[in-house]
């Protein structure tokens, strides 16, 4: 595993770890204070934990397979594991935001009462913090690492932030013996959830179709290329994603007056130059015509 990828691993694997112990632990008080009072609230934002608790777990399972060598049985290694397992992580937000639907619908038909406790202001608070900290710290990392999986436990960490503060408007309101309000919000934050969980799942989907390379990264090549003046044109350009990467592979046409050993030497430059100066290649395959 070269330097970058084993940094990139070794930072991921930190910040899925930092996922799971935080989730864990709001999981449990929410779970405590939650059941104890008989918020309704409090007990979809427990069960909101439950499914970010299993996010981040797929975040650590998920990179820990995706930063594997390649092998006999997987020549471009492991790379989309990562997506599978976003996959996964945007159908649990999915599941969890229908869930929190369900509850906030039962508030509002039934105006459900429960026991007002000080603790689920505090818990509130508390799971508000450690969010917002989770969710800059893996926000910026996601940007440096170009991480699927980052981005998407960044995105849950937000929408936690704006869950949990559902659950403190609704613990103030219940103060003042106004229930009805926790369920027209929480319909709100799930509608918000549903749409940026189907997001991600079109970002994962994308790579595991082969969906190709952006005309951004696309041009960055041909660039390269149209620099390079012993090569007169080019054609066949094709890129599959490997991980949060891509394998690219084209046709250039060189002088035909020139020696097989020439002609490749081009190649051979050009596919070292293109990996080189381009971050998003993996690998470059270019076959020599001559003209």
């Amino acid at each position: 595993m070269k330097l970058g990828e084993y940094m990139r691993y070794k930072k991921v694997k930190k910040a899925s770890i930092l996922g799971i112990i935080g989730n864990v632990f709001l999981f449990l008080i929410k779970g405590i204070i939650g059941f104890i009072t008989g918020s309704q609230a409090m007990i979809a934002d427990f069960f909101n934990s439950a499914g970010d608790t299993f996010s981040s777990i797929m975040t650590f399972i998920g990179n820990k397979i995706a930063s594997k060598k390649p092998d006999d049985d997987h020549d471009l290694g492991h790379g989309k594991a990562e997506y599978i397992f976003s996959l996964l992580i945007s159908l649990t937000i999915m599941v969890t935001s229908l869930l929190v639907i369900k509850e906030s619908v039962n508030n509002l038909i039934y105006n459900p009462k429960y026991k007002f406790s000080i603790w689920l202001c505090i818990v509130s608070i508390i799971t508000i913090l450690i969010k917002l900290f989770l969710f800059l710290y893996t926000k910026t990392l996601a940007k440096k690492m170009n991480n699927l999986l980052i981005e998407a436990n960044s995105k849950d960490h937000r929408n936690d932030c704006f869950i949990t503060l559902l659950t403190l408007f609704s613990s103030i309101c219940g103060y003042y013996k106004i229930y009805r309000i926790d369920g027209i919000i929480g319909i709100l934050i799930s509608i918000w959830l549903l749409y940026q969980g189907f997001i991600i799942f079109k970002k994962a989907y994308d790579v595991l179709m082969d969906k190709t390379m952006s005309i951004d990264i696309k041009n960055k090549v041909i660039d390269i290329i149209k620099r390079n003046d012993k090569i007169l044109k080019y054609n066949h350009f094709n890129s599959t994603p490997v991980g949060y990467k891509y394998q690219i592979s084209l046709s250039i046409f060189v002088d035909g007056n020139l020696s097989t050993f020439e002609s490749h030497k081009i190649a051979d430059e050009l596919e070292k130059e293109i990996i080189n100066k381009i971050d998003e290649i993996y690998l470059a395959v270019i076959h020599v015509n001559p003209i």
